[in-house]
């Protein structure tokens, strides 16, 4: 595909995402709810895009096919154990933080600490603790694309231009009109990430192999045995298993749905958008290797199948994994600066006012943003491992939301040095490349961060409003959301 064709479609998609967040922008309000939530008034189909748009990022298209590519079917059976245990997570956690988010008039997840162990400073370490394991996550969505242009124009658009593309539309799409772009810009891009992935694969199952796909995997029978061990599926499965409660910008869309009803759509939209999506990336993967074997970077499996395909229909779908990875990147920057105005700043200036609030936030977006192109440019590792790594640092505050709405005995000490200590073990674990018994960083950071906080809680007293706090949310949840 020539360099113009695509900046040309690029063009074309990036017209299509302003002119939702100028429609967006004539509606927003005022206030950190309506710029960061949409005034809690999404509904359930646009909720369940966004959802799905923001979860599944470049690491799909690019990570996860690429780690199909190297280690074959295993992949499979990672991504359906996140996928199974996210919408559990949902189905348990998604109505109590919708009621916590209404009765308590929270803007971010971290917000949502400092409400329940009753002081600014688990906010705070919630949040400082997401920033710095999220920027390496927004930073592969930005990689992803650089591969992509990079190969799919014949090194026309070097790595570093694709990302600078790819940081710039972002920055419109977030900064602009806040959620409510955000939210219409993934609804679209949802629709077109899955849409042009399965005609992709129609495409290529009777294009690319004349015997059928099934038949040649067949042939490849190393690619459908399980090469993974023990530990690095553990490793890896872990940290997304937890993925729905422990990553803030997904958290955070459980605040959205408008009604009990938007939400329990919202859900079930997300899984059946998952479950096809996960099974596109994975035959890409293996078709990838069955197609072209012995590529040096597995994160080029897809950009090379790309190459082999109809320029329009490259175009499509390399504009499709551009939406996805802009869509998760718009969304790690809006929450990262949400929770630094409202869990960092407010933290040690309570007076602050909104407005002065909104406006620190809006000011942190570029700032963010150049942050992970910076991070992107080092290229430092494996796509699907790095965000394995984002995601096993943010895994630490696991015990501390799980003492939230279960724990009365749980308290702020509890869950401030839980994450602190588990934050530091994870990520001196992984610089330092430890793997004790050969398990990864993010088993024994969790071990470390669960014992922590529940021996300091039982040391401890909670809140003493912690009581109220947990039957206000329980009373409040619809009796409706289950049936």
């Amino acid at each position: 595909m020539n360099a113009t064709m695509l900046l040309a479609g690029v063009a074309a998609w990036f017209s299509l995402g302003a002119l939702l967040s100028w429609h967006a922008r004539r509606s927003l309000g005022e206030g950190m709810i309506e710029y960061f939530l949409a005034d809690r008034k999404v509904g359930g189909f646009i909720s369940a895009m966004t959802y799905s748009a923001t979860t599944y990022s470049a690491f799909m298209m690019v990570g996860l096919v690429g780690l199909t590519y190297s280690s074959g079917v295993g992949s499979l059976g990672f991504e359906m154990t996140y996928l199974a245990a996210t919408v559990i997570l949902m189905v348990l956690f998604a109505p109590r933080y919708w009621a916590a988010g209404r009765i308590f008039q929270l803007v971010t997840p971290s917000e949502l600490l400092s409400k329940r162990y009753g002081t600014p400073v688990a906010g705070a370490t919630a949040a400082i603790l997401c920033i710095i394991m999220l920027i390496p996550y927004a930073s592969v969505q930005l990689m992803g694309i650089g591969y992509l242009f990079e190969i799919i124009s014949g090194g026309t658009i070097p790595f570093i231009w694709g990302m600078i593309i790819a940081a710039g539309v972002s920055f419109v799409f977030s900064w602009w009109a806040g959620l409510r772009s955000v939210a219409l810009t993934d609804a679209l891009q949802a629709i077109v990430m899955l849409a042009a992935s399965a005609f992709l694969l129609w495409y290529i199952s009777f294009s690319l192999f004349p015997d059928g796909l099934s038949q040649a995997l067949y042939a490849r029978q190393d690619l459908l045995r399980l090469k993974w061990s023990f530990p690095m599926f553990v490793g890896l499965t872990l940290p997304w298993a937890f993925f729905a409660v422990t990553n803030p910008q997904v958290v955070q869309r459980l605040y959205i749905p408008a009604t009990v009803s938007s939400l329990r759509k919202m859900i079930i939209g997300f899984s059946a958008f998952g479950f096809i999506y996960t099974v596109l990336c994975v035959l890409f993967g293996l078709a990838a290797a069955a197609k072209m074997p012995g590529l040096d970077k597995p994160d080029n499996a897809m950009a090379m199948l790309l190459s082999v395909v109809p320029a329009p229909l490259a175009l499509v779908v390399s504009l499709s994994i551009m939406a996805a990875a802009v869509s998760t990147m718009n969304s790690v920057i809006l929450t990262l600066s949400s929770m630094f105005g409202r869990d960092i700043v407010r933290a040690f200036v309570p007076e602050i006012s909104e407005k002065t609030e909104l406006r620190l936030c809006r000011a942190l977006i570029p700032v963010i943003t150049i942050i992970c192109f910076l991070f992107a440019k080092m290229q430092l590792g494996l796509i699907a491992v790095l965000s394995a790594m984002a995601s096993g640092g943010l895994l630490m505050q696991l015990p501390a939301i799980l003492g939230v709405f279960f724990w009365k005995k749980a308290t702020a000490a509890g869950a401030i040095s839980s994450m602190l200590v588990g934050g530091v073990t994870v990520g001196y674990m992984y610089i330092q490349g430890l793997k004790p018994l050969g398990h990864w960083p993010s088993l024994w950071g969790i071990l470390i961060s669960g014992v922590i906080f529940v021996a300091v809680s039982l040391m401890t007293r909670p809140p003493e409003n912690t009581a109220l706090f947990m039957s206000s949310v329980d009373d409040f949840i619809d009796p409706r959301f289950g049936s």
